[in-house]
């Protein structure tokens, strides 16, 4: 059942641009046979599990999720493009496929003993292959009056290994056409290692070629993804450089979905999430998941990015899950994006470490953001689940690291549960704690472990794009922002408009943090 009414279906149909699926690494001979035979490479699989238990005996509590292509389907009017029996890449297809398609792009077949040799191809082969299928999708896409379809764009979706495809392919100049890389509107990715994938802590050797596993070496993605010669990289090459760098397209139309559940990640019996350990999905760290470019200033800035706790596949995996789904509709169809900053005015630490000069501590930035109404969150980052904010005292204090990001956000007033309402309306939770203070390498024995600097819930309104109205749930703290004019052009322009809310701070009571949330409000899809 659609969560979208026929009319605000309406309002959205120019976004409505066919949407490629690229699937994740398949290792062995016989998981690319089970790729080949599945119509949809596995982005048909829903799940009914919810990590949550309410009862006595902790049995997971149902949550049934569709499977992303039946709720693109369904909600938003989606169809596939197989049509008695064939793929629109197969010899002797001669039909039209709708504006509004799902495909797959099914890179595994050539692998599979099914339809192929068995082998894997390099990531290269795959990359040119997404060319070809993007402009065939062009070719063949047609309207609802069965025109050509001259404003074509298209929008990339990718599980692991897949996102990595999307990326040799837009960032090398040598893998495809240019015309193809032009007609990508937006990339989504789930649970990509953008850095590579590390086990015990070492990055995938180069010489570890069996099966393609150094695909995911920091030398071997450089090469495909064209940084050989790129100055970020080659300054610390030495250190085997990081590869997460996003080039020749644009930052903010690249968005990165960070699964933060290792426990439930179940393949190999347990050995992937035991090596990737600790600040993982059980396969893919945490850290390596997210993906930066450049700002029209040449800053390094992260690409949008939400968390979920959610593993890297399986019954608890991040591709089959409500989570990532309304993150990637709010992406590709939504109307307003939201960073979200925690900006650090002053650190205090307690009275009696207040005249000591080597003083150690580590800041935790937890955040939860959720839209009012539904049963599922857009953002969470927890201190236990690894995914969280990390700022030193020495950062804040001497470097004057003040600006930490804590998320991205994207709504949308097709999805909201009062169609008549004009109003947006979601909680942000935010968390403040330390994890310890050291002094001269011990431990301050007066620390209690777990208690936070700042802990409250944000009760957040946007009202048409013109104002703002808040509250804290503890202290009724409230507050509201009416857009001035000059805001307002700028919205109206594209622009952003950043709003500092201010956290209650108690006065003169130490340890303590003061500082504000910001939220950076930028019109999406304008």
């Amino acid at each position: 059942m659609s969560d979208i009414s026929k009319t605000n279906l309406e309002k959205i149909t120019h976004l409505l641009h066919p949407i490629i699926y690229v699937r994740g690494y398949a290792m062995t001979e016989s998981e690319r046979d089970e790729t080949a035979a599945d119509p949809f490479c596995g982005f048909n699989l829903g799940s009914t599990v919810y990590r949550a238990p309410y009862d006595s005996q902790k049995k997971a509590k149902k949550f049934i999720f569709e499977s992303p292509v039946v709720r693109l389907m369904s909600d938003f009017g989606y169809s596939d493009v197989y049509e008695n029996g064939m793929d629109i890449m197969d010899e002797g297809w001669t039909g039209k496929i709708p504006y509004r398609s799902i495909i797959v792009y099914r890179y595994y077949d050539e692998g599979s003993t099914l339809f192929g040799d068995g082998k894997p191809s390099p990531i290269e082969k795959y990359a040119k292959g997404l060319s070809e299928l993007i402009i065939r999708i062009r070719d063949l896409a047609v309207d609802e009056n069965n025109h050509g379809v001259t404003d074509f764009k298209c929008y990339l979706v990718a599980h692991s290994m897949g996102g990595l495809v999307c990326r040799a392919f837009l960032q090398n100049s040598t893998l495809g056409d240019a015309t193809a890389r032009s007609l990508v509107d937006k990339v989504y990715t789930y649970a990509t290692p953008h850095n590579g994938i590390e086990m015990a802590g070492i990055n995938i050797p180069s010489w570890l070629t069996k099966d393609d596993m150094d695909n995911f070496n920091h030398k071997r993605m450089a090469n495909y993804l064209a940084l050989e010669n790129d100055p970020e990289y080659l300054a610390q090459k030495d250190k085997e450089g990081r590869v997460d760098f996003l080039r020749n397209f644009p930052t903010d139309r690249f968005f990165c979905m960070i699964g933060t559940n290792r426990a439930e990640y179940n393949v190999a019996a347990g050995l992937s999430r035991t090596f990737a350990g600790h600040g993982s999905d059980g396969l893919v760290k945490i850290d390596n998941a997210g993906l930066w470019g450049k700002d029209a200033s040449n800053i390094t800035i992260p690409c949008p990015r939400a968390y979920a706790y959610r593993s890297h596949s399986g019954f608890f995996g991040i591709v089959n899950s409500e989570e990532a789904f309304q993150n990637l509709t709010r992406f590709f169809f939504g109307d307003l994006r939201v960073d979200i900053w925690f900006d650090i005015d002053e650190v205090t630490l307690p009275e009696s470490l207040q005249k000591e000069a080597d003083v150690q501590a580590a800041y935790n930035f937890e955040v939860i953001v959720a839209p009012k109404g539904k049963r599922w969150q857009l953002t969470r980052r927890i201190a236990v689940e690894d995914s969280v904010a990390i700022r030193t005292h020495e950062e804040i204090v001497n470097f004057k690291n003040k600006k930490v990001y804590l998320s991205t956000a994207f709504l949308s007033n097709w999805a909201k549960m009062d169609e008549k309402s004009d109003t947006l309306s979601y909680s942000v939770t935010l968390n403040i704690g330390v994890q310890e203070y050291l002094v001269k390498g011990f431990i301050f024995d007066s620390h209690y472990e777990g208690m936070k600097l700042f802990s409250d819930t944000l009760i957040v309104s946007i009202t048409n794009n013109s104002q703002i109205d808040w509250h804290w749930g503890q202290d009724k703290a409230t507050g509201k922002h009416l857009f001035s004019e000059a805001e307002q052009a700028d919205l109206a322009a594209g622009k952003s408009v950043s709003l500092p809310v201010a956290i209650p701070a108690v006065k003169d009571k130490a340890p303590r943090i003061t500082g504000k949330l910001r939220f950076v409000a930028t019109p999406w899809n304008n």
